[in-house]
């Protein structure tokens, strides 16, 4: 952001623009969160009839990101993050609804409380877990494919063994924030942490 939003100014050098740095800053990364949702999305051959939304507003969102600092400021940010929002729920529902998922697992409501939750190798493929609370939730050897896990709370979560290859909208902060194995099963889009056990 200081390279391109403020061309090259850190608010270290210029003491005059910091407070619009620090302003300008939660709202780039609120944007950049959308971008990394919108590709994923995009990515997913089960969103083939939405791609061109999707893809249309992965370039707005982009364009957005790397306007000037008071176009920023003056955006109607939450105006654009419901339009996403909208677009991210058709997606998941496009990818959930291509999964065979139980019925128990589709009664899972968005948001659900599984802080320390026993629910080791439990079948979650096409759960929508967005927004639910797993910490130290126990997820050994969980099958989360085609789970979408938008916010989803991993802090201590237990996912040795856990298959998240394909789960919808995980992120690198996600997976820092739990616990896993070299049999933790990871997509390609997050790095494996390095505190996880061998």
């Amino acid at each position: 952001m200081t390279q391109h939003t403020f061309g090259g100014v850190s608010w270290r050098d210029d003491p005059d623009i910091r407070q619009s740095i620090f302003a300008v800053f939660p709202l780039v990364r609120q944007l950049q969160e959308m971008l990394w949702y919108l590709a994923d999305a995009s990515n997913r051959p089960e969103t083939a009839p939405i791609k061109g939304d999707l893809d249309r507003a992965y370039r707005g969102t982009e364009a957005l990101a790397a306007a000037p600092a008071d176009d920023i400021r003056s955006l109607d940010l939450d105006a654009h993050r419901d339009a996403v929002s909208a677009l991210l729920r058709q997606a998941s529902e496009l990818v959930r609804a291509a999964t065979r998922t139980s019925p128990e697992v589709r009664q899972v409501q968005p948001g659900s409380d599984f802080m320390g939750a026993q629910l080791a190798g439990q079948d979650l493929r096409g759960a929508n877990l967005r927004g639910t609370w797993l910490i130290a939730a126990d997820l050994r050897s969980t099958d989360l494919s085609n789970a979408d896990v938008l916010g989803a709370d991993f802090r201590d979560a237990e996912l040795g063994g856990a298959n998240l290859e394909d789960a919808l909208f995980l992120t690198q902060f996600q997976v820092n924030a739990a616990r896993g194995d070299d049999a933790t099963v990871l997509p390609a889009s997050v790095t494996r942490p390095t505190h996880w056990r061998r």
